[in-house]
């Protein structure tokens, strides 16, 4: 029972990531709210580089789902385990961004944080 609810929260974080990025890729300036502060949400510049942003949410998000669909759980814990340094460097641009610590620890690190204990979940089914 353990191992098909830590597979399905993992899979609900791999959908979650690939929605993210694909909100990225349409509307980059869905990012903005993020946690950087301070540059116009019209910055040609800037709205390229949240679109790589969310190319790289989209094949985390996949690479989270094709273990959940076709790994063992100890396998996609390892993987959700090493996805979890994303969110963690996120926080970590916010921060040196100065941006809300709020956000930084709130959202960033919280969910590095929620895919560790579904690692943890995971790796102990």
């Amino acid at each position: 029972m353990l191992a098909i609810i830590a597979t399905a929260l993992a899979a609900l974080i791999g959908l979650a990531v690939v929605a993210m990025g694909t909100t990225g890729m349409l509307k980059p300036q869905f990012f903005m709210g993020f946690g950087i502060p301070g540059t116009p949400a019209d910055d040609p510049v800037l709205n390229h580089w949240l679109t790589v942003k969310g190319g790289r949410d989209i094949g985390t998000g996949l690479m989270l789902l094709v273990a959940t669909a076709l790994a063992t759980t100890s396998v996609t814990g390892w993987i959700m385990l090493a996805a979890a340094v994303m969110p963690v460097f996120d926080g970590l641009i916010v921060l040196r961004s100065k941006g809300a610590r709020a956000t930084a620890f709130g959202v960033h690190f919280a969910t590095a944080a929620a895919m560790v204990v579904i690692a943890v979940l995971l790796l102990i089914a």
